[in-house]
């Protein structure tokens, strides 16, 4: 039956009307641009109002996180291009909201790293299951890592923002180069209630991980209490995260309504080079590391696509990768990999095998710092890039969990969070992308150590 809309309208005529209106609004501003027409800056602002008010239907029946935060970027915009006086008065919102975000950085990294290590990766347990997932997801998460340093390096979509336009007229403090005894001092906590208060993650990951070892050595009585603390805290900063995650259009719209309101359009073109960096960077480890790896492992290429298609399209239209993960085991069940090795690959690749979200945050981090204005060396960008190694593990279950990575990250090495208030506006676009890459990697890792083993089931692929 279709669904209808709450005054009786049909949802499917209401998303129609708001394709033939959009696809309208674009060509008479296609054709107000060009100068063949010289329609009325009223006729178009009416064109877009009626477009997003037509989205803001189709966000109220969907009831849709990803879709309302879409709607609220859209409507964001319209908000700050025309009352920019307004939108400038707006910012305390997204504030608000990555004050939030930052309160779960430390447990959420705590809780999956400990609980990764010391229950999932114990390579007594696991054998050679295990060192081999860990060395193939290693060396997938560094190439993704260095595709996205060059992509960004190559396109330098941050270069040319006016920052000043959003932080008063205080010029980009270029962070001091710390030594290399300085860089590795600074990585193991003194303090972890003080690493906590800073925000330093990279302590918190050093302490987390150290945790982690030292609970995988005890024997089962000692072990599985801490066990069960940390599995039950991650679920919780879970939850948290989700509640604090409702608070995310109204600061998706207000962040990008300020930023609009005060520096202009302009800022959408370097909105746009970003994301289409992301999805040409994605698109291009795709090409140039997976489907290599899956030819060297003799994987059927198109079967797996196909069957990597249902969790890969649940990933990319939710964001969220825990999602696709009841999807994403059963398909690679069916499509000839044990179950053993399914129930361990994906779970444990979940915390080590973002290569999506890799990509990402290197990619990201080096935004941030040209958007500042400031020329990072070579040497301190693979510092950024190892940092976000450790960092980026065990959060790709959480929603935008890349968003907080990156914000932390940046904070750690001295670097403005304006340039992230900015990504913040398309942070949901980038999420899809990566999110599903993840999905496609973690797949990909389960038919691959399978054939390693030597238990993959090509008959069971091919049919």
């Amino acid at each position: 039956m279709e669904n209808k809309l709450k005054n009786g309208v049909s949802l499917g005529w209401v998303s129609w009307f708001l394709v033939a209106t959009a696809t309208l609004m674009a060509l008479l501003s296609l054709l107000k641009f060009a100068h063949i027409a010289d329609l009325s800056a009223p006729l178009l602002a009416a064109f877009r109002i009626v477009s997003i008010l037509a989205f803001g239907l189709v966000a109220w029946q969907k009831k849709s996180l990803t879709v309302w935060i879409l709607f609220s970027l859209v409507a964001g915009a319209e908000f700050g291009y025309d009352l920019p006086q307004i939108a400038n008065s707006l910012q305390f919102l997204s504030e608000i909201f990555l004050r939030m975000i930052k309160t779960i950085i430390a447990p959420l990294l705590f809780a999956t790293l400990v609980n990764g290590i010391a229950g999932h990766t114990d390579l007594k347990q696991v054998g050679r299951m295990g060192w081999k997932s860990l060395l193939y997801f290693e060396i997938a998460s560094t190439l993704a890592l260095f595709i996205g340093l060059l992509a960004i390096n190559i396109s330098k979509a941050g270069v040319g923002i006016n920052l000043s336009a959003m932080t008063g007229n205080l010029p980009a403090a270029v962070p001091k180069m710390q030594t290399t005894q300085e860089f590795i001092l600074h990585i193991f906590p003194e303090n972890i209630a003080k690493a906590i208060a800073e925000g330093n993650i990279l302590q918190i990951v050093i302490f987390s991980i150290i945790f982690g070892i030292a609970l995988s050595m005890l024997n089962e009585k000692y072990k599985s209490p801490m066990l069960k603390l940390t599995a039950s805290l991650t679920e919780v900063m879970f939850k948290f995260t989700g509640i604090v995650m409702y608070f995310a259009p109204v600061a998706v719209f207000a962040s990008i309504a300020f930023t609009i309101g005060h520096m202009g359009t302009d800022i959408l073109f370097t909105l746009l080079k970003l994301l289409a960096t992301l999805y040409v960077a994605l698109i291009a480890f795709l090409l140039l590391v997976l489907l290599p790896v899956a030819l060297l492992f003799r994987i059927p290429v198109f079967k797996f696509m196909e069957s990597v298609s249902k969790p890969a399209s649940i990933a990319f239209a939710t964001a969220n990768s825990e999602s696709a993960l009841p999807s994403a085991m059963e398909s690679m069940e069916a499509f000839g990999v044990p179950r053993k090795i399914v129930s361990f690959v994906i779970p444990t690749g979940y915390s080590f095998n973002l290569d999506g979200s890799t990509l990402y945050l290197s990619l990201a981090a080096i935004f941030v710092a040209q958007a500042a204005g400031i020329d990072m060396p070579v040497g301190e960008q693979f510092a950024i890039a190892l940092t976000l190694m450790l960092t980026s593990k065990g959060v790709a279950g959480v929603s935008r969990a890349s968003f907080v990575i990156l914000l932390g990250t940046v904070t750690t090495f001295g670097l403005p969070v304006e340039p992230v208030m900015i990504i913040l506006g398309i942070d949901v676009l980038l999420d899809m992308a990566r999110t599903g890459v993840n999905v496609i990697g973690n797949c990909l890792a389960t038919a691959v150590i399978a054939r390693w083993e030597g238990e993959f089931d090509d008959a069971k692929a091919r049919n």
